[in-house]
């Protein structure tokens, strides 16, 4: 616990890249690694179960490091690695890992708190109302924590084998972390608050300044700080996943464990739709200012609409047998607005407007690719809008500036097709996959934002360095670099991803087939 949460997670996420690279330079994926090491031998003893349970003081202990379950001094004298099998000891360090990060983070909630929050310099330069959207609701999220990791920190202590933490997780999401919605709602106004302070308040700017240099902060910055909840709430569902891939199936602590991971997974969600809500919302109202109609007006603002993706394209002037025809004016600009649901074709006119002279519904697109033409035809695709503005059918070509736009638009526009790896109407046992080894913040609609050791499906992938991937864990898909990630090439490897990821999510594909077979019915 002498890490702060930020350095904690990072450690983590590393050491989880490097036994992944481990597993699959290896033939048998069942080796052992790094984050798995061969238990210590000690003596073997009968009346382990008959003592009285050692107390875990790394809970209690400011100066402990980061360490894995097997090399506390308490469980190596206890014997108990002398008894356990190996399953069962893979299974006390995922249990141990969220506790011990569960500490940490809040040690870093409450330096947030303490160092920043706190200061009597920053309240005198804060009104009261800034820093009620800088700080929002942090103080109930730290209450919540700290209740949260007594709870953990007595169920070690009761025992020296961890019988179990994913009910304690499954109770405190249910009645208590309902903060972290809040708190993360209001993501949107605290990055504008604090980007605004910057700029505005130089006494702010300078004294937060001050206070990232105070060896406390390690060098991190103060909005990392600001970011944590965010962060814990993603990764501690994903620790509740790892506890679930070593439990015994159909065992107890796979109910439990299964359970608490269905609500993280509503709480992550419902934080993620609190963030998108508000940047959508603010996005709609923007573009509405800025389309004029020359065809029958539709309204764009509707709280079930979003923007998935927007950008020129060169639209092919005249009919399709101009094609042999290499010259460039072949080609005028146009603007396209993608929605949900929705298709809106413009021109770009001055004033930064967009006079809008078709649209159709997302549902009722077809995009196809053209084979080969040449350089001047090359990343050319058509769109069909099978009813139009005009209730008529319509086609469009279309020139991408790059292979990898191309392919982004075609499935944004048509995202049901079948792309190179995978047919979406039947997964494959094997596809490509990749583990994400450097952190990537996406930059528009259709893009994925990645973490450290995530692991994606590739689904698609372009010859000027793009990825269309679907992220095992959650699987939200996206474009992104193929620069961010390394290629798993181990099949066992990959196999035993997809199984793990089959596992994980088989309770909520059992809702999914009873709520089709109610619909059908």
């Amino acid at each position: 616990l002498g890490l702060l949460y930020q350095e904690y997670r990072d450690k983590s996420t590393r050491q989880e890249i490097e036994t992944r690279r481990l597993q699959d330079s290896q033939t048998d994926p069942e080796e052992s690694s790094p984050s798995e090491e061969t238990p210590f031998e000690a003596e073997p003893t009968s009346t382990t179960e008959n003592k009285a349970p050692p107390q875990i003081s790394l809970l209690r202990n400011s100066n402990s490091r980061f360490n894995l379950w097997q090399d506390l001094p308490e469980i190596r004298s206890s014997g108990v690695l002398s008894i356990l099998q190996p399953d069962e000891i893979k299974l006390q360090e995922a249990m141990f890992e969220l506790v011990t990060s569960e500490a940490s983070y809040y040690k870093s909630l409450n330096l947030l708190v303490s160092h920043f929050m706190e200061n009597e310099r920053l309240k005198k330069i804060l009104h009261q109302s800034e820093a009620h959207i800088l700080f929002s609701n942090v103080l109930d999220v730290m209450a919540v924590s700290e209740r949260f990791l007594l709870d953990l920190e007595q169920r070690v202590e009761e025992n020296i084998v961890i019988s179990d933490v994913c009910d304690i997780v499954y109770q405190h999401t249910v009645n208590h972390f309902s903060v972290y919605i809040t708190y993360v709602s209001n993501q949107t106004y605290q990055e504008r608050a604090y980007k605004q302070l910057l700029q505005d308040k130089p006494a702010f700017r300078e004294l937060i300044s001050q206070l990232e240099l105070d060896p406390k902060c390690k060098g991190l910055s103060f909005s990392s700080f600001l970011i944590l909840p965010f962060q814990r709430i993603t990764r501690l569902k994903l620790l509740v996943q790892n506890i679930l891939k070593k439990v015994e199936e159909k065992s107890d602590r796979e109910t439990t464990a299964l359970d608490a991971h269905k609500e993280l997974e509503t709480v992550v969600k419902a934080c993620n739709e609190g963030v998108r809500k508000m940047s959508r919302t603010e996005q709609m109202i923007s573009i509405q200012k800025k389309l004029e109609f020359k065809i029958k007006s539709v309204p764009i603002i509707s709280h079930s609409r979003w923007l998935l993706k927007q950008g020129e394209l060169q639209q092919m002037n005249g009919p399709k047998t101009s094609r042999t025809l290499r010259t460039k004016k072949l080609f005028r600009e146009i603007y396209l607005f993608l929605f949900n649901d929705l298709l809106v074709i413009c021109r770009q006119i001055p004033g930064d407007k967009y006079q809008v002279f078709d649209s159709a519904p997302r549902g009722l697109l077809r995009v196809e690719e053209l084979e080969d033409q040449g350089q001047s035809l090359a990343n050319v695709f058509i769109l069909r809008l099978l009813e139009n503005a005009d209730d008529r059918e319509a086609s469009y070509m279309l020139k991408a500036s790059s292979q990898s736009e191309m392919k982004r638009w075609m499935i944004s526009l048509a995202p049901n097709r079948r792309t190179k790896f995978v047919s979406f109407t039947s997964r494959l046992v094997d596809c490509p996959q990749i583990q994400c080894v450097h952190p990537y913040v996406a930059q528009q609609p259709d893009e994925l934002s990645l973490e450290l050791a995530d692991v994606l499906n590739i689904l698609d992938k372009t010859d000027d360095g793009w990825i269309f991937g679907e992220r095992l864990h959650d699987q939200e898909r996206g474009w992104f670099p193929s620069s961010m990630g390394e290629e798993i090439l181990n099949p066992k490897i990959r196999a035993q991803n997809l199984k793990e990821c089959f596992r994980v999510h088989k309770s909520d594909d059992s809702q999914r087939r009873k709520l089709g077979s109610r619909n059908r019915q």
